[in-house]
Parts: structure tokens; C-alpha cells; sequence
């Protein structure tokens, strides 16, 4: 297996794997509608292939990608942040170390580019997410909360405990 920077012929099965990927978060709990952004994302992995903030494993075939690139939010901070957007490995080949390869990639580059800290976010429900990126030395540094407004539900509905 080697991780290198995709490339445009790529774009097409990167945004099936993307679809892949947004379609197994919602078992997660995530809103993302997979299928009805493929072309945003076609228009996202060009871009990030473009700046070199995508990379893939190939064995031949790509079996995991890589989406990151610096954090351009304009706000001042006192670190320079970089993202890691999106990291995906074929279920089949998880735990062979393709995601480690993804993640050191993509945070080599990033402190190329002068990055201070990598963020990334992890949906709260994927604990096997949120296990791998442990392991790897992210620790949580913001935490988003949400609450549903419609379809009924009132904050009397669940009690924090």
C-alpha cells in the first residue's frame, strides 16, 4: 500500500467513497445526505487535489483517502490551525494501518504548510472514530451540542443526567 497525493483522474471514485462514507455516518447519527451532494463534493475533492489537500491509499485500487488543508476562517488566533475534513479507509481493510498512513500524510503536510495543531471533527456516537483519533493524540478541544426543535420533542423530552 502507498498514500500519495490523488490526483483529478481519482475524483470519481473518491466521491463514491465519500458517498460511502456520509452514508455510514448516518448510522451515527449524522444529518448529511449522502447521495444528494455528490456534485458539491466533486466540486470539494477537485479543489482539495488541486491545493495537494487530498491524498489516497492505493493497493492498487484506492482502499482510503484524506481531505485536509489549512484553516481559512479569517478569524486571528494565536495558533495556525489545519483541518483534516474527511478520512475514510474501505471497511474491509480498517486495522491494517491505512488510516494511520491517511492521518501521519495529512499532518505531515499540514506542518509543511507551518500548521501549529490539526483539528478534525469526530461525530459523538462513533466511538470507534473517536477511539482511533485518541489513539493518535487528538483530544477534545470544542464540543458542539445540538437540540432538535421540531417533530414535537421539548427539552423536557431527555433529561441530561
Amino acid at each position: 500500500m502507498e498514500v500519495v497525493p490523488a490526483d483529478t483522474n481519482d475524483a470519481d471514485a473518491l466521491v463514491d467513497l465519500w458517498v460511502e462514507l456520509a452514508e455510514g455516518q448516518r448510522a451515527h447519527g449524522s444529518h448529511l445526505l449522502a447521495a444528494p451532494n455528490r456534485a458539491s463534493i466533486r466540486e470539494a475533492v477537485l479543489q482539495h487535489v488541486v491545493t495537494g489537500g487530498l491524498f489516497v491509499a492505493r493497493d492498487p485500487t484506492i482502499v482510503g483517502f484524506v481531505m485536509f488543508g489549512p484553516e481559512v476562517d479569517g478569524y486571528e488566533q494565536d495558533v495556525t490551525r489545519g483541518i483534516v475534513r474527511n478520512l475514510f479507509v474501505a471497511p474491509e481493510r480498517r486495522g491494517e494501518g491505512v488510516g494511520t498512513a491517511l492521518l501521519d500524510a495529512a499532518e505531515s503536510s499540514l506542518r509543511e504548510l507551518g500548521v501549529d495543531v490539526v483539528s478534525l471533527d469526530v461525530i459523538a456516537a462513533n466511538e470507534a472514530a473517536r477511539r482511533f483519533y485518541r489513539r493518535h493524540g487528538y483530544r477534545p478541544q470544542r464540543v458542539e451540542l445540538e437540540k432538535r426543535v421540531r417533530d414535537g420533542e421539548s427539552d423536557t423530552d431527555s433529561k441530561e443526567g
